[in-house]
């Protein structure tokens, strides 16, 4: 395998390589061909093992990664058409650069493996970089291959390992594979193709999920992103909002997407106070744009049933060039705006993680659109909540890939604290995730509408959740120096 490999020429080597990450891709939403991750991390060992150098294996490493981000990332062109006579021009490069930005940490992945020297190098440090890819520059964890498990059964290490062990776990088993086929050994490749392909296929072997008597009731408007913001259609809107939340049984929690209301908090008593009064007794979450000082925040509110704001929570993790400009003084010579921003100055930082109170139904912990992307955000308060709740507005990702991958995050962050969450999304996909990040109920793309779904029960504490990434970190990194440290033995002994 590894000889016909090499006898291709480069340019075909290069192409393989390309293809191969991108047929990886094809286990993500909205295709869910969950096998090919594997056959992906598999077949990624055949051009590591046919390098012939550190630069080599690094160049592999990276062109599987463009293929991969290239057709996973796609998603990222639609914010740039929402105002495509500003924006449009960018968004062939805004795929084209983060899909190379993203690939070079596979390329670093694949080189520091064939610098390490065994094939196996790669299970330790491809997931060594996906970690590395969660932090650095503020993170940016979309679309790692633990993402494509959410809905079988393998999804279900999470709980334990969180989603860079699970990544350990997947680039072990590929490597395992690979060997099996190397050795042509029938045997081995069946029993450990057959474990891929369980592992891949089956969905969670749980039963139903245990339900509190509550109700949560989640109103998507499918509010247009072009459409929200203007007056004239923003009405019809609101009025969605305020229907669908004052229609039917009163539920025990209502929650509206993320800045549901087109307005700034302090311009809008009038309406606070009307979503107050439709909830009936209900408190209202809703996602709202507020100033404190001169410090724009993307905010959620609670409100009683006079529209009174009894609670507040500001998102801290911000989108990079969506909701403000890094390193702002360089960029704003280049005429550069953050996308989101609406106001002009782009938005200020929350304080961080935290619970909010609701009363019979618990605390829950807030996240707000690309907050439910960081594992290790969710796992940052100070107590554990009793479920978890995204407002979103994901009308920004497009009609297709981006809100569905969106959502595998959100059932991502359920499975590892064993906590339900309530996500509550502009556009769709409006959903209740279990424990085990199953969908009980949803309101699906582009409807305007609400569910009353009955919130379950919370799991105890999971391994993941009292653990965080500090174990998966240090056992990667141990053994990684030491075999760093064995290569450099053998070579003073040589």
């Amino acid at each position: 395998m590894i000889q016909i490999f090499k006898a291709l020429p480069p340019w075909a080597q290069y192409l393989l390589a390309i293809v191969l990450g991108a047929g990886g891709a094809l286990a993500q939403a909205p295709f869910y061909l969950v096998p090919m991750i594997f056959a992906m991390m598999t077949l990624g060992f055949l051009p590591l093992s046919s390098s012939n150098s550190t630069r080599q294996a690094a160049l592999f490493g990276a062109l599987i990664g463009f293929g991969y981000f290239a057709v996973t990332l796609h998603w990222i062109t639609s914010p740039f058409q929402v105002d495509a006579e500003r924006h449009g021009w960018m968004a062939p490069f805004a795929l084209v650069f983060l899909a190379a930005g993203m690939s070079l940490f596979w390329g670093f992945a694949f080189g520091l493996a064939r610098f390490l020297g065994p094939a196996w190098a790669l299970a330790i440090s491809w997931p060594l970089v996906e970690l590395l890819r969660a932090y650095i520059f503020t993170g940016f964890p979309w679309g790692t291959p633990p993402q494509a498990l959410v809905d079988v059964l393998a999804g279900q290490g999470l709980a334990v390992l969180g989603p860079h062990g699970v990544m350990l776990f997947m680039a072990v088993l590929a490597w395992l594979l690979f060997e099996a086929m190397r050795s042509t050994s029938r045997l081995k490749s069946g029993i450990i193709g057959g474990i891929v392909l369980l592992l891949t296929l089956l969905p969670p072997l749980r039963g139903a999920p245990e339900l509190t008597p509550h109700t949560v009731r989640l109103v998507q408007p499918n509010a247009a992103q072009k459409d929200k913001w203007d007056p004239v259609k923003s009405r019809v809107f609101m009025d969605r909002l305020l229907t669908f939340t004052a229609s039917g049984e009163v539920p025990d929690l209502v929650l509206w997407p993320e800045t549901a209301v087109p307005y700034l908090a302090h311009n809008a008593p009038g309406l606070l106070e009307a979503a107050g009064q439709a909830g009936r007794g209900a408190p209202v979450a809703l996602g709202i744009l507020r100033v404190e000082e001169t410090a724009l925040l993307n905010s959620m509110v609670v409100l009683d049933q006079t529209g009174k704001i009894t609670q507040t929570y500001d998102k801290h993790h911000l989108v990079p060039f969506g909701e403000y400009i890094p390193l702002r003084s360089l960029f704003a010579g280049l005429g550069l705006r953050a996308i989101a921003d609406v106001f002009g100055d782009g938005f200020a930082q929350g304080d961080g993680a935290e619970v909010v109170d609701f009363g019979p139904l618990g605390k829950a912990l807030p996240l707000i659109c690309y907050e439910a992307v960081f594992a290790h955000d969710v796992g940052a308060t100070p107590e554990r909540p009793n479920f978890l709740m995204q407002l979103t507005n994901d009308a920004w990702f497009g009609n297709l890939a981006g809100p569905k991958q969106h959502l595998a995050q959100a059932q991502m962050r359920a499975i590892e604290q064993g906590l339900p969450m309530a996500r509550a999304a502009n556009t769709g996909i409006s959903a209740m995730i279990d424990p085990y990040g199953r969908i009980t109920q949803s309101l699906g793309l582009n409807e305007a509408g609400y569910i009353d779904a009955s919130l379950p029960k919370p799991l105890k504490p999971t391994f993941y959740s009292k653990s965080g990434d500090l174990p998966i970190t240090v056992l990667l990194l141990f053994v990684a120096f030491t075999t760093l440290l064995l290569k450099m033995r053998s070579r003073r002994r040589a």
